[in-house]
């Protein structure tokens, strides 16, 4: 893979990815609300021409560890983030079932538009 940067923008819920300065994907994401709080994997996006270089599973390694970093959970939501999780449960620890519920539950009533 080429020169690859990440960018956490959090008042818009994405961290990018910059390929040799282009962008290159994205993970959309919200900070759940409650106790705990909990990173929410929405959706991985990555652009047509850079697809197949690494990027997807490098913008859900580094979403994991700015969870690790913050000391809270990861709810992959994400169908492509949910899949990496299980092949890397070390770097993305399953979260409990009523965490992936309230999840579910946020995303639907109060972040409907991602």
């Amino acid at each position: 893979m080429a020169d690859l940067e990440l960018r956490d923008d959090r008042d818009k819920g994405r961290l990018e990815a910059y390929e040799e300065g282009v962008f290159a994907g994205h993970i959309a994401y919200f900070t759940m609300t409650g106790e705990p709080p909990a990173l929410v994997a929405v959706h991985t996006i990555v652009e047509p021409e850079h697809e197949g270089k690494g990027v997807a599973g490098s913008l859900v390694r580094e979403f994991c560890a700015m969870a690790a970093r913050e000391g809270v959970p990861v709810v992959p939501l994400c169908p492509y983030a949910a899949k990496w999780a299980v092949r890397h449960p070390d770097e993305a620890p399953v979260p409990p079932a009523d965490l992936v519920r309230e999840a579910e539950r946020q995303l639907t009533e109060e972040h409907p538009g991602l």
